[in-house]
């Protein structure tokens, strides 16, 4: 069971590190984001929220599509994303391994990376699901309070269905619980610790410059996650695997050195070096294989 992050060569650093970035909603890029249309005819009231709990099914706040009324609209949604934004965190990942649109649109036009994380670790605890849905959700928020007076912030996680192909699953997490440092695009970076055992394996875009192909190698090199980069295929809309490291470290088990993965390897000493220049200089795919598009 496994879970996908897509991301940029700079976020990846911080993953490499230990820390992973918990968003608030409102600086998502897609701004439906935690805004059904509620009915509310009285003041909203405080907030007590739960963050791990799964959705009702059904859930009984749900309203029809075809409901109407003058007090349901997206107005108090602005007020309770207001609020949200400034309580929660949430991590976007995928169940999906390979997508064209979002390795250009998160993985920085494919000079970033896709991580796959074991869904099974413990760090995943209250993984939700999104709910794509054709029309915008109407629902009742006097009954969104479950039987313990919690608003689950798991029955507002619903998307158009044009964002289906990104199969997302999320995680979200109090601020309170999370490190805040620096700030990017106007809102706060709030951080959570990551533990390296849940990440199972790397896999490098197509852009990836050789400098930072080289840096991930070292960071992952005694490290149990494998490594591939995810070169574009001759034939159809592809990727060709070229995988560079198992799920051992380099003690344990060498480097894969192709024609496309030698530069990586081709200023050290000893074999590793003297294999990869050999091939970069003689193998006949390498001046084919290494112009990147």
């Amino acid at each position: 069971m496994s879970l996908y992050k897509y991301m940029s060569f700079y976020n990846l650093q911080f993953l490499l590190e230990g820390t992973i970035r918990f968003t608030q909603p409102k600086a998502f890029n897609d701004p439906f984001e935690l805004l059904p249309e509620l009915l509310l005819e009285k003041t909203m009231g405080d907030l007590s929220l739960d963050v791990l709990s799964e959705p009702r099914i059904p859930c009984p706040a749900r309203l029809p599509d075809d409901f109407q009324s003058q007090f349901c609209n997206d107005i108090s949604s602005r007020e309770l994303l207001a609020v949200l934004s400034d309580l929660i965190g949430i991590l976007c990942l995928s169940k999906t391994a390979n997508s064209l649109l979002m390795w250009s649109h998160y993985s920085d036009e494919y000079k970033g990376a896709v991580v796959e994380f074991d869904e099974e670790h413990e760090f995943f605890t209250g993984l939700i699901p999104i709910q794509y849905e054709e029309n915008r959700p109407k629902l009742n928020y006097e009954l969104l309070a479950d039987e313990k007076k919690h608003l689950r912030v798991s029955e507002l996680c619903f998307k158009s269905k044009e964002w289906q192909y990104e199969n997302e699953h999320r995680l979200v997490r109090s601020l309170a619980d999370c490190k805040k440092g620096g700030a990017f695009n106007g809102f706060d970076i709030y951080t959570m610790d990551v533990p390296r055992e849940c990440i199972k394996s790397i896999t490098l875009g197509e852009r990836m410059s050789i400098d930072n192909q080289r840096y991930v190698v070292g960071k992952i090199h005694d490290t149990n996650i494998s490594l591939s980069l995810a070169a574009i295929s001759n034939w159809g809309y592809g990727f060709r695997s070229e995988l560079i490291k198992f799920d051992k470290p380099f003690s344990d088990m060498s480097p894969v050195i192709s024609p496309r993965t030698a530069n990586i390897f081709k200023d050290l000493k000893g074999e590793h070096g003297e294999i990869s220049r050999w091939m970069l200089k003689n193998h006949p795919m390498s001046n084919l294989v290494n112009k990147t598009l």
